[in-house]
């Protein structure tokens, strides 16, 4: 009867499991979807479809976390200026989006931050020497780094404004017109103001005046063809009031973004979709990868590439699209079916000699130049009506330098492919959400472990105890003594309620920093930043700490003195112990010197989870192995006991 249940209850948890991860690939592996309710879908005219002609196409480029740098990385600024004279002079696109973090605005030390008018100089002086302002639209909108340590946008180290081609702070609406109709271009700017020194502008936030001012933009632009938003954050790493920053962007084919680096390498491409429809692209940075990315409307289907500077040519295949980044939300994609060419935009310094096109491994033919960079190619659609399909195109310069690139494309919309999981989960969690909730639930585990075991009755020790017994009684014996119980209980409680350091945030505006958010300049900012920092800390110190104080309090229990367990107790495991805590302890002594470095002297003194910490730890290992051994007396005996017998 017992292995019966057993059995059940693995069954259970077997599908529990199951559903739950059914629940999160559905979630986070989102492919095309229909529109929501109470928009309206975008009709699906068939005609005009993509043909010979070179009509109805507009193509773009972005740019991001270009981190202009006095002191790192010399060939960044001029790499950036051979971009802005040679690149954007090849592709010719009618708009450039440079989304944030223009300079890098850190110390020689990387530790401090401000804003440093010489980086702000070169970015200008690249832009006009370069004449890129009379080639394109050039729109450059703030990351976080151009906002450290700025007060007010109204401040002189306000250098975006001075030094920026577009000058003005703020949320906006550009629209750019074309023969064939209009495209909206929407600016989110969740940069923080105060603005406070790094890391704690990591995440954005918009409040309620700004998600109004947005509310109406988005409404102004229904009228477009296309809406694109853009900003330096990802969607997932800005606060923002109800409905939230996706459900007000929903009407847009796509949001474009920076700010994530590619995850230092591990995530070269971050993409995937809203439940809307809406694309979120996040693009690679040109500080360390020196990416870009150039996106087409090609008779209202959109389409982009990724790219690597300097490696050409350029290759972007405008019909058919791929169909991973389809969205019948906001496109005709019934024009794939009803155009008569396949559409390929290629680039490069050299002369362009050949365009092969290859569909499921077949070689189609080769594609002729219509005007400038578009080349054609006649299709039959129909022939791949069933079924997903692969297409191929290398292109080849005169300097022999071949190119390829392909997708998956279909022309039946029923179908669905999906947006990788860990991309997806990057870019559509709400990451100061879950950062709240797991810190919260760390701090109530550990206080409730104090209280529970403080209140339990300790059991009796009857025979030879194993590990587990043992960490039930080291935790009775540190619960029920005063001096360990208060200090822990108070330091979890001062985690969450007490401000963690006052300190110069902003030069000349002292402020205080929370778990639950940062007073500065007179302003609140919500916490976001502060809750993984707290999670960090609890993980890797506070618990640590605690177990460790176990851990010697069982020694002492065992009637161990700190010179003699190391001696007779597992002398291996005693240093690793040992030496796990004190790697501990010296990064909480480096989070002091980090502290100094950012915020100041002021900060180091008054940082209870910082400094004060360093000495409260050291008081309590001291305390471990200097607790006179009456106060152990009840333990010591009865360990004794259970020893010997």
């Amino acid at each position: 009867m017992v292995a019966a249940r057993r059995r059940m209850l693995k069954l259970a948890v077997g599908l529990l499991t199951a559903a739950a991860v059914a629940l999160l690939l559905d979630w986070y592996a989102p492919s095309g979807a229909p529109p929501p309710v109470g928009r309206r879908r975008r009709r699906q005219a068939p005609q005009p479809a993509p043909g010979a002609e070179a009509a109805n196409l507009l193509w773009l480029v972005q740019v991001s976390d270009i981190h202009i740098s006095r002191f790192r990385d010399p060939k960044r600024a001029p790499d950036f200026e051979k971009f802005c004279s040679e690149t954007i002079y090849i592709i010719q696109p009618a708009l450039v989006l440079a989304t944030g973090d223009l300079t890098d605005a850190k110390t020689r030390d990387k530790l401090g931050s401000e804003q440093v008018e010489v980086e702000w100089k070169t970015y200008q002086s690249i832009l006009k020497r370069s004449r890129v302002m009379e080639k394109t639209k050039w729109i450059d909108i703030k990351g976080n780094h151009d906002s450290f340590n700025i007060p007010h946008p109204d401040s002189v180290r306000n250098y975006y404004r001075k030094y920026s081609a577009w000058h003005k702070d703020g949320s906006f609406h550009y629209i750019h017109t074309t023969s064939f109709g209009n495209y909206s271009f929407i600016c989110v700017d969740a940069t923080l103001s105060p603005g406070p020194k790094r890391p704690y502008n990591f995440f954005g936030i918009l409040n309620m005046n700004q998600m109004e001012e947005l509310s109406l933009m988005a409404t102004e632009s229904l009228h477009s063809n296309h809406t694109v938003w853009f900003g330096h954050f990802p969607t997932s790493t800005i606060i923002s009031p109800a409905p939230g920053i996706r459900t007000l962007m929903s009407s847009a084919t796509a949001y474009l973004c920076g700010h994530l680096h590619t995850m230092g390498g591990l995530m070269p491409a971050l993409h995937s979709q809203h439940r809307g429809g809406t694309l979120e692209l996040e693009l690679g940075d040109w500080m360390d990868n020196r990416r870009y990315r150039i996106l087409a409307f090609d008779h209202d289907l959109l389409s982009f590439a990724d790219l690597n500077f300097e490696e050409w040519p350029v290759v972007l295949v405008t019909n058919p699209k791929s169909f991973l980044y389809s969205s019948s939300a906001h496109e005709p994609l019934v024009k794939i079916l009803y155009s008569t060419h396949i559409r390929i935009l290629a680039f490069s310094p050299s002369v362009i000699i050949s365009v092969r096109v290859y569909i499921d491994g077949v070689h189609l033919g080769n594609a002729h130049q219509v005007s400038g960079p578009l080349y054609v190619l006649k299709w039959i659609p129909q022939n791949y009506s069933e079924g997903f399909h692969h297409i191929d195109v290398t292109v080849q310069d005169a300097s022999g330098r071949i190119s390829t690139r392909g997708h998956i494309f279909a022309t039946d919309e029923n179908l669905s492919l999906r947006f990788g999981f860990w991309p997806s989960v990057i870019l559509l969690t709400d990451h100061y959400v879950l950062a709240r909730v797991l810190f919260g639930l760390i701090v109530l585990i550990q206080i409730a472990l104090l209280v529970l075991f403080r209140y339990l009755q300790k059991p009796a020790l009857k025979e030879k105890p194993g590990l587990l017994t043992l960490t039930s009684y080291s935790l009775h014996v540190f619960s029920k003594t005063n001096t360990f119980y208060y200090s822990i209980l108070v330091l979890n409680l001062y985690t969450i309620l007490g401000p963690w350091f006052v300190g110069e945030l902003i030069d000349g505006q002292v402020g205080a920093c929370f778990a639950f958010g940062v007073f500065v300049g007179g302003s609140f900012l919500q916490g976001s930043l502060t809750f993984v920092v707290g999670i960090l800390q609890m993980l890797f110190f506070n618990l640590p700490l605690m177990a460790y104080l176990c851990w010697c309090l069982l020694l002492r229990c065992q009637g161990h003195s700190f010179c003699s367990h190391i001696r007779h107790a597992r002398r291996l495991m005693a240093v690793l112990v040992h030496l796990a805590m004190a790697l501990l302890l010296a990064w909480q002594i480096y989070s002091c010197y980090f502290l100094q470095r950012t915020y100041g002297t002021l900060a180091f003194f008054l940082s209870p989870m910082r400094t004060w910490l360093v000495v409260l730890t050291s008081a309590l290992i001291y305390k471990t192995w200097t607790l006179k051994s009456s106060e152990l007396r009840t333990y010591i005996v009865e360990m004794k006991n259970c020893q010997s017998s």
